[in-house]
């Protein structure tokens, strides 16, 4: 199978063009190669296809080899892929997901990609449809108690559902401790992304994520737009936000008249190659 590792802001996945490859055990495989020490190193697989809908669909698989909905970073990164490699010459694009069909305008530099901006779509509120039980409508600043102790959360779907928490220092956290009590908590039926913020001013934040199925990882493309609008919703931030990750810095714009979310950075190609998957077991 031949392949190309790719990275937003060090959120990295393996890619395959599945117009030439073909891959029947798609959880198998992303739990492969994702495997730092035995496999490729990466937070997971993420499959281009053909699609009848939109341009390009993005299939995308956590390390752990479970279904993710949508990645922000990852998307960039289809977009660098599919103008890089000659899928297409177009600078704008559509590209299917299971969170929606979104919208990829690409800054070219000497023929290359260099920056994507990505229309990420409407943020829901709604707690039923994030999913996160909850006796309100939304879930802004409610309380939650994970571990003994309580925090205050805002929930937001991205196409992927994450929970906000604010917490005075993000880097003396012990993410590796509480983050799976998070992601596993009983409130949330399709477990969740915690971003664990600060804010600096009303123009900067900066945050670090347990995602779902991976871990943490230097940066979360939906999580940053969760983080945004969370951040706008609490009062905290204008509607502008620098949110800075472990890997870098994302812009993000909540259009509050049009309800949309745009997401801008970079996508980085770290290196082609081909890997047997002939023996990958179920």
């Amino acid at each position: 199978m031949k392949f190309t590792k790719m990275h937003g802001l060090g959120n990295d996945y393996v890619y395959v063009n599945c117009f030439e490859e073909k891959i029947d055990n798609p959880q198998a495989v992303a739990r492969f190669v994702s495997d730092r020490h035995f496999g490729i190193g990466s937070d997971g697989l993420i499959m281009i296809n053909p699609s009848k809908t939109a341009d390009f669909e993005m299939e995308m698989y956590n390390a752990d080899g479970s279904r993710g909905e949508m990645c922000g970073n990852g998307i960039r990164c289809v977009a660098k892929y599919v103008y890089d490699y000659g899928l297409t010459d177009k600078t704008q694009i559509s590209v299917e997901t299971l969170g929606g069909i979104k919208y990829l305008d690409l800054t070219v530099e000497d023929g290359k990609v260099s920056l994507v901006k990505v229309d990420m779509g409407k943020p829901e509120l709604e707690a039923d449809l994030i999913p996160i039980i909850s006796e309100r409508e939304q879930v802004i600043d409610e309380p939650i108690e994970v571990d003994g102790k309580e925090y205050h959360m805002t929930g937001v779907s991205m196409g992927n559902p994450h929970a906000v928490i604010y917490v005075d220092d993000v880097k003396g956290l012990d993410l590796e401790k509480i983050g799976p009590k998070f992601e596993n908590h009983e409130r949330f039926p399709k477990r969740i992304n915690t971003e664990f913020v600060h804010c600096i001013d009303r123009q900067t934040v900066e945050m670090r994520v347990w995602e779902r199925g991976s871990g943490e990882t230097l940066a979360c493309g939906t999580g940053a737009c969760a983080v945004a609008v969370s951040s706008i919703l609490n009062n905290l931030t204008d509607t502008q936000v620098t949110v800075k990750l472990l890997g870098g810095d994302l812009q993000i714009e909540w259009d509050r008249e049009k309800d949309r979310v745009f997401m801008t950075g970079p996508a980085t190609v770290v290196f082609d190659g081909v890997i047997d998957i002939t023996e990958i077991k179920e």
